[in-house]
This record gives structure tokens, C-alpha cells and sequence, in this order.
């Protein structure tokens, strides 16, 4: 196990630049998750972190060795990709193997190891089966043991998940979150999907075209997001944005910041519930989702809104509701650097 820093990293394609000035460290043991959409960065910095993109500028550190010119090989880290890379020849107990015996591990220990990993993994049964008889769920879990069975000192995985349907990767998300937590090894994580990053990470960095946004727990990112990006990415449904003159309400702010409202803080209206309001809006789409329902709202011409409603609602597309919002639940941003206010 080992801590990792990237300190002021960039890296250059030509003339693009696909990260900028990273400064980013996880602490021995930690769960990074770096999140962001396509074009972020995240992939490329996880791949100058594995070794397999060269670093422009800066320095990347595992331990306290500065990896740039160090071989992959060398970094004694173990990656899992999207797509498995399993050995289609070969048994879910060799692949397991494989890396084990390149570095002529005693055949003792490597029983040990593939067997304890089966074991957690819950493969014990399939372990002479071949990656063809196994379902999408099994041979990530394969891939997953392969990178456990080598021990390293760091855990790096790109979008290990995407492929999954919806039930297994709830279902994967959880073991590899426990799996970390008992083994203790520091690991960075890159998805694109936030509510994936929301679950599994110690804490989140938000990168955006080659930029950290920001960088906390999942808890700070969703409660004191440091800009607009943030704020609209993190959350699902994501944070939604007004002017506050258009909204026509007392709310303490200047009337040309923008003002944040999650879901949950945006409610149908009901005398005397402490609401800032009442506004007007039309219903644009329903999403009913069994224990609560979102309502996309627009107010005026160009705000649009989305109510939380615990359970059914019986609004339609094109009704006009009345709602309020929770002010403590307001964040409010500046117009023209889209930061954080107070």
C-alpha cells in the first residue's frame, strides 16, 4: 500500500491540452474516485498514473518514488479495464494465475492467493470454467481478482463497471467497495457516472476539460458544491439554475447571482410550510419513479426547475403547479465565474 500525488501534472496531445496543472493526492488506503464527463481528463491521468501515457509536465508519485520514467511493470500497481482483458484460453483459475506465475511465485502461494480471492469474490465454483461460460458479472469479478491476487500497492480501474447491466453493477460496485475496505489498499477509481462515484468514494474529484473542479467527500460536493459544473454534475436528478431577479423572490441574494435549487429543495406549495414563494410553473415532463416523483418545471421563459414529490403526483405535462423553495437548501453562485458565493 502506498499514497499517490500528482503534483502539477499536464498533459499535452499536440497542441491540445488533455490535463492541466493536476495537483491531486490520495492518502495511503484511500477510495479516489476521479468522475467528470467525456473529455474530462480522468482517463488520461489514471493512464499517467498506470504508465501507460507519458507525463508532459510535473511529477506523479507513488510512495515517495516519482514514477514519470518508470515502466508500468515497475510501479507494482494492478489495473482493471472496461473490458476484462481475460485470457479466453484459458480457466478463470489460470487467469487468476497468470501474473502470479510471470513472477515465479512459489505454487503454494499462488494457490493461496487465487483461492482466497475466489473466495471473496464468491468464484470458488467457477474457477475451472473459461471466460465464454461466464456471464458479464463473473468475468468482472474475474478481472476484479486478478488485480487482488497480485496484491499491489496500488488499485487503479477504469470504468470496470460500464458494461455491467444496472442490477450487477450495484451489485459489483458494493463487493469492490468492501473488498477495498478490508484489504486497505489505496485505489483510484474513474467513471463517469456520478451516482457510481457518489457511493464508492472516500472522496470525488470533479475534473472538467482537463481541470479539477473540485475535490471532497461525497457529502461536501453534494452540500457546498465550489462552482456551477459541480453543482449540475454532482446529484441525480443534478442541481438546477436560476437567476434570482427572475424568480421574483426575497431571497437574500444579489438579483443577479444564480441560484441553486436540488430537487428536494423545490416542493409544491402548501400554506403555511415555511416555503419561499409561491411560484408559478409548467409541468414539461413527469418522471415517476414509485417512492417519489420529479416534475420538470419551467417558470418564465427560460428558468426550468425540478420538483421533488414524495410518492405519485397527480400532476400531467402541461399542468400549471404552485411551488416554493427550502432556503437553506439554496446555493448561490456568481453570474460571470459561475463560483460559489459566501
Amino acid at each position: 500500500m502506498a499514497p499517490v500525488e500528482f503534483d502539477r501534472v499536464t498533459k499535452r496531445f499536440d497542441a491540445v491540452e488533455a490535463v492541466r496543472e493536476l495537483s491531486l493526492a490520495a492518502p495511503d488506503g484511500e477510495f479516489l474516485v476521479l468522475v467528470g464527463p467525456s473529455g474530462s481528463g480522468k482517463t488520461t491521468a489514471l493512464r499517467m498514473l498506470a504508465g501507460l501515457e507519458s507525463v508532459t509536465e510535473g511529477e506523479i508519485r507513488i510512495g515517495e518514488r516519482v514514477v514519470n520514467r518508470v515502466a508500468p511493470r515497475e510501479r507494482d500497481i494492478a489495473m482493471v479495464f472496461q473490458d476484462y482483458a481475460l485470457y479466453p484460453q484459458m480457466t478463470v483459475y489460470d487467469n487468476l494465475a497468470f501474473a502470479l506465475r510471470r513472477r515465479k511465485t512459489p505454487k503454494q502461494a499462488i494457490d493461496e492467493r487465487v483461492r482466497r480471492a475466489a473466495g471473496a469474490l464468491e468464484l470458488g465454483e467457477l474457477l475451472e470454467r473459461r471466460p465464454r461460460q461466464l456471464s458479464g458479472g463473473q468475468q468482472q469479478r474475474v478481472a476484479l481478482g486478478r488485480a487482488l491476487v497480485r496484491d499491489p500497492q496500488v488499485f487503479l480501474m477504469d470504468e470496470p463497471l460500464s458494461n455491467l447491466d444496472a442490477k450487477l453493477r450495484v451489485q459489483t460496485r458494493g463487493e469492490i467497495k468492501r473488498l477495498q475496505q478490508e484489504i486497505g489498499t489505496t485505489t483510484v477509481y474513474v467513471t463517469h457516472d456520478q451516482v457510481e462515484a457518489m457511493t464508492m468514494g472516500d472522496r470525488i474529484a470533479v475534473m472538467n476539460h482537463g481541470r479539477l473542479e473540485q475535490v471532497g467527500t461525497p457529502a461536501e460536493l453534494y452540500e457546498a458544491p465550489a462552482n456551477v459544473f459541480v453543482a449540475g454534475f454532482i446529484g441525480s436528478p443534478g442541481m438546477s439554475f436560476a437567476r434570482v431577479r427572475e424568480l421574483g423572490l426575497d431571497l437574500g441574494a444579489p438579483a443577479d447571482a444564480i441560484v441553486g435549487v436540488r430537487p428536494e429543495h423545490a416542493r409544491p406549495w402548501a400554506e403555511g410550510n415555511g416555503l419561499a414563494g409561491p411560484l408559478d410553473g409548467w409541468v414539461e415532463y413527469v418522471e415517476a419513479l414509485g417512492r417519489e416523483t420529479f416534475l420538470g418545471v419551467r417558470h418564465g421563459d427560460d428558468t426550468r426547475l425540478v420538483l421533488c414529490v414524495e410518492g405519485r403526483s397527480a400532476a400531467q405535462a402541461g399542468d400549471t403547479v404552485a411551488y416554493g423553495l427550502v432556503r437553506e437548501g439554496l446555493r448561490y453562485f456568481d453570474a460571470d465565474t459561475g463560483r460559489a458565493l459566501g
